[in-house]
């Protein structure tokens, strides 16, 4: 995984004007690899989810620049943003956002109508263990299986990046381990290079890279040359 994909460059970011201003960015700085697991670990307000968003073009930098592909996201207009959103990306979050009055199949079918080349459904919502439950609501499922729907409707659009902004943090252990599962599958099976928020440590061992952060500065940058597997993670 040489490749670079994906490159944060000098990113800068902050929020407020004065005695109020707070820098939540400070020249964060790093690449990501075609195909790549990648976790940002830190504590709260190191900056991890400000910079999800800033990838993932829900917000922008002061500075600095991301670059896709070779593409930088700040010198697309509204509309090729929106494109790049639409059929590039893939969100998970930790509240699933799920639509109440569809169905597990339904929801998921919501990310297809949004990619020129989607996944095939039946065969996604096996992947996901989901087809048995694919009829039911939202409010028929348990916790780990509306996460499971909220990765199905983000992964069946076939992005090329997936975000995961802390996936399992409204989990229990067990449920928890059971999605970083189905997570590290979909990574595996489908090739997309994945962004982790997280600021369980244990998470890390899991993924390829690991980028530190700690008061919105890369502290580390981590190849992983000895992966655990989901299964085998403890925290």
């Amino acid at each position: 995984m040489s490749e670079k994909f994906l490159e944060v460059k000098d990113i800068y970011k902050a929020y407020g004007t004065g005695d109020s201003r707070q820098e939540v960015l400070r020249g964060t700085d790093f690449s990501v690899a075609k195909g790549e697991f990648c976790v940002l670990l830190g504590p709260s307000g190191s900056g991890k989810s400000t910079l999800l968003n800033i990838i993932g073009g829900i917000d922008s930098a002061d500075s600095g620049y991301i670059s896709i592909d070779g593409e930088k996201l700040k010198d697309m207009n509204e509309k090729a943003l929106t494109n790049y959103r639409r059929k590039h990306l893939g969100y998970v979050f930790q509240l699933y956002n799920l639509i109440p009055n569809l169905n597990v199949k339904e929801n998921i079918e919501v990310g297809a109508y949004l990619s020129d080349n989607p996944l095939e459904i039946d065969d996604l919502l096996n992947t996901l263990g989901l087809y048995e439950h694919r009829y039911k609501l939202p409010n028929q499922l348990s916790g780990g299986q509306q996460q499971r729907t909220s990765i199905g409707r983000a992964i069946v659009k076939n992005p090329n990046i997936l975000l995961c902004d802390e996936p399992t943090g409204a989990l229990d252990y067990n449920t928890s381990k059971e999605i970083l599962g189905l997570i590290e599958n979909v990574n595996q099976r489908y090739g997309n290079t994945i962004i982790m928020v997280t600021h369980n440590e244990a998470i890390s061992h899991m993924a390829d890279h690991t980028i530190k952060l700690r008061d919105g500065v890369v502290r580390k940058s981590i190849i992983n040359e000895n992966k655990v597997s989901a299964a085998d993670l403890d925290w």
